[in-house]
């Protein structure tokens, strides 16, 4: 998911904090539901500074339904996967993913815009959440704010295995919207989809094929095709609440109120990684290289006709 902050920001180094949301989420789970909501914000209260102004993005709302903690009512399970994932050491792998991808932007564009301090929130999810736990793997990110970084996961042997990937995704959204500017009224589709191919290429350059995810990988053959030529001839769709649909699909945008266009899960995902590889095909450029690059540039490279 992507909705960045504006200004410019400094190209000084990028210091990356992985909070230890694990004892702040083992502390909370040890409290009465009343107290919890207070705890769970205190634990995002420093991703939430780093949300624009007058945004009204909510972290700790938009995180304790849905997809996110269960902090209501007692869960056995959620103990149990909290000391999953600590035994899985995520926090000190998803560091380990986030220094490297970093490392790999700045030598590719030295002198790139980047948040200062880029705060990052490991967030136990809901084991009962469709879209996290089928369609995602158990596992999804939040990172196009500059400055600020959420994963969230339930403990699946994919989500274990792929997390820091996810993170070193989030990373290069993380960096590209400290240099392309997002404008909820007149974001494109073109725009979105691109960011998420490109994020998912650089995945690939870091970790392999198999370090992907499955929003990119799982569409393919004449689903990948109509899905893509659909997209396509979309890249012009502007608008913040015309973009979920031709972005993460059908169900996805009847979850949140959007009118279904007729795609499957994820198709921008595969979509955009089609339009990213294209491009890096005809430039012999790497998803590094290409952090800050406009859509349009993109777009171009890739074949596509774009007006916007």
């Amino acid at each position: 998911m992507t909705l960045p902050q504006q200004e410019a920001l400094p190209s000084n180094p990028m210091k990356i904090v992985v909070h230890d949301t694990a004892a702040a989420m083992a502390d909370l789970l040890r409290r009465p539901p009343a107290e919890r909501p207070d705890s769970f914000r205190e634990m995002l209260a420093p991703l939430q500074r780093m949300m624009p102004p007058g945004a009204g993005l909510d972290l700790a709302q938009q995180y304790s339904s849905g997809t996110g903690l269960l902090r209501d009512r007692d869960d056995p399970r959620l103990p149990t996967a909290l000391r999953q994932m600590e035994e899985a050491n995520v926090w000190g792998r998803v560091e380990d993913a986030l220094t490297t991808a970093w490392d790999r932007i700045r030598t590719a564009v030295p002198g790139i815009k980047h948040a200062e301090t880029v705060h990052v929130a490991l967030v136990l999810g809901d084991p009962d959440d469709d879209h996290l736990v089928r369609r995602s793997a158990g596992y999804l990110g939040f990172g196009g704010i500059p400055g600020a970084i959420v994963l969230v996961m339930w403990p699946t042997a994919t989500s274990l295995r792929k997390i820091p990937h996810a993170a070193a995704h989030e990373l290069h959204h993380n960096v590209r919207y400290a240099n392309v500017v997002w404008n909820p009224m007149t974001v494109t589709v073109g725009e979105h989809v691109i960011s998420e191919g490109l994020a998912e290429a650089f995945v690939r350059e870091l970790a392999g094929e198999e370090a992907m995810g499955p929003w990119a990988t799982a569409l393919t053959g004449a689903d990948l095709d109509a899905a893509y030529e659909k997209i396509a001839a979309a890249v012009d769709v502007a608008g913040m609440a015309n973009l979920t649909p031709y972005v993460f699909g059908d169900a996805t945008a009847r979850l949140t109120g959007q009118e279904p266009v007729g795609l499957p899960d994820f198709a921008g995902y595969a979509a955009g990684l089609r339009i990213a590889d294209a491009h890096l095909t005809a430039t012999g450029l790497t998803a590094a290289h290409s952090t800050a690059l406009p859509a349009r540039e993109i777009l171009t490279n890739a074949g596509i006709p774009t007006t916007a």
